[in-house]
């Protein structure tokens, strides 16, 4: 007689152990690592580049390239991300994050070394390309390493990741240019990638082997077409006429006047000519799924972010506070993301997915509304500092829940143009909204700048409570 045991050698009525679900058991402890270190530089140079601007323009010059500086690795990310997409699909994630850091490296070191703005500019392009490529890699990553369930709380360690360079980037950036000089913060950071990069290579050599054994499985004895790769270069064609249309916007909103008006109108010609053909079918008219839930990442991101670039300016210039304690918004803001992004994690399979986009949503709508009060002189700063607590909470219900549902609405086979297509929208989005507030806020601002100011936060207001409205939709079947 044979005891009582299960196929696999487990006795009868003994208990399975629980999946893990914690993304640092020790399976996926080392590419956490290597990609939260990634994050958190991209997070770091983000921050601190924008506190040490102000000094590379005084060392240099060059004043008419500043906005430039910001908005060409914008444009070039764009084309990074397209890249990305269609290269991750064919090859797998490891070729385009491994380019894609050492494009972000050069890019730093270019500008670290810089002697005028335009080669800084040029420096910002570079970097901008290898971080469009990084964040689409990193998105197949995940897909391609960790189960479903882990996934969540993956994309909450991203928001966390995000969180200490928002409390000391800033400050740490100003130190190190004050006393080593602007260039280290450059050239501090390509150091910190060879740890980053060692942490990976397990992962990266896993997602590479499974690739293998995949396209193994699905070779055919024919030979391929060459229609794939004629329709992978028109796609980044596009993307590089997207980008340009993205620069376009930005250069042309900071320009104001006739010029500035024609130079946006032909961002806009751009980007209607090229973006249809970057997304799924069905995007621009919010179809039900995938589609849908391409278009709340933009509008969640274009509500947050388009509220997020007057805010600060409206602590400092119209309540009087110093600059630092205008940053303590956004500092609020980061914890918060990270904190909804945990619970999002921490939830998964409880709440269903259009509820809580729903909900985030309209907290970040609500959010913006208590910011928005701070223009009044009898509101306290502090409601306005809660406020913003709160939109960004919504964000972090958001985000993960789109980048979960992306990657669970995609086939194997296009994970990565599916996130590709994601971020792009985003930033577009993100790009037009700045064009259109940017020279409505310049136009009010001397004359009506209470106005001014609040045109701005309606606008992203109601770019919160249209994703609301529409959160329904990412459910595939009605």
């Amino acid at each position: 007689m044979t005891s009582a045991s299960s196929p696999r050698g487990t006795p009868a009525g003994a208990r399975k152990p629980a999946p893990a679900t914690s993304p640092f058991a020790p399976a996926y402890r080392s590419v956490m690592i290597g990609m939260l270190t990634l994050i958190a530089l991209n997070a770091f140079e983000s921050l601190a580049v924008t506190t040490t601007m102000p000094a590379v323009v005084d060392a240099l010059g060059g004043l008419s390239l500043y906005a430039m500086a910001f908005a060409a690795p914008v444009a070039s990310g764009i084309v990074g991300m397209v890249a990305a997409g269609g290269w991750a699909d064919r090859r797998g994630p490891a070729r385009p994050l491994l380019t894609g850091v050492g494009l972000f490296v050069v890019g730093l070191v270019i500008a670290g070394t810089a002697t005028g703005m335009g080669t800084v500019v040029t420096g910002r392009l570079v970097q901008g390309l290898g971080s469009g490529l990084i964040s689409v890699a990193l998105y197949v990553l995940v897909a391609r390493v960790f189960p479903d369930h882990v996934q969540p709380r993956v994309f909450a360690a991203f928001a966390a990741a995000w969180v200490v360079p928002s409390v000391v980037g800033p400050a740490l950036a100003g130190l190190i240019a004050e006393h080593l000089g602007w260039r280290w913060v450059f050239l501090a950071i390509p150091l910190l990638t060879v740890p980053a990069l060692l942490a990976l290579r397990p992962a990266l050599a896993q997602a590479a082997a499974h690739d293998a054994d995949a396209d193994a499985a699905d070779a055919d004895t024919t030979a391929a077409p060459a229609t794939p790769a004629i329709s992978e270069h028109r796609r980044i064609a596009r993307a590089l006429g997207a980008g340009a249309g993205a620069m376009a916007l930005h250069w042309g909103g900071e320009q104001g006047g006739g010029v500035g008006l024609a130079v946006v109108g032909l961002g806009l010609v751009l980007l209607g000519a090229t973006v249809p053909h970057l997304f799924p079918p069905g995007t621009l008219r919010v179809a039900r799924g995938l589609p849908a839930v391409i278009v709340l990442r933009g509008l969640v991101a274009a509500a947050f972010f388009g509220a997020e670039v007057y805010l600060p300016l409206l602590f400092i210039t119209q309540r009087g506070l110093r600059p630092a304690q205008a940053g303590l918004a956004l500092t609020v803001a980061a914890i918060c993301w990270s904190t909804g992004s945990w619970l999002r994690g921490r939830n998964e399979g409880r709440w269903h997915d259009a509820t809580v986009l729903r909900a985030g949503s309209v907290a970040v709508a609500a959010g913006i509304a208590l910011a928005a009060l701070a223009v009044s002189s009898a509101v306290p700063v502090a409601i306005s500092l809660v406020g913003w607590g709160v939109a960004g909470l919504g964000m972090g219900l958001c985000y993960p829940t789109l980048s979960l549902l992306t990657l669970r609405l995609s086939t194997r086979a296009d994970q990565g143009s599916n996130s590709s297509a994601l971020q792009v929208n985003e930033s577009l989005t993100v790009a037009v909204v700045l064009a259109v507030s940017g020279p409505l806020f310049a136009a009010l601002v001397t004359t009506h700048p209470t106005a001014a100011f609040l045109a701005c936060f309606v606008l992203a207001a109601a770019l919160a409570t249209a994703a609301a409205a529409l959160a329904g939709r990412v459910s595939p079947r009605p």
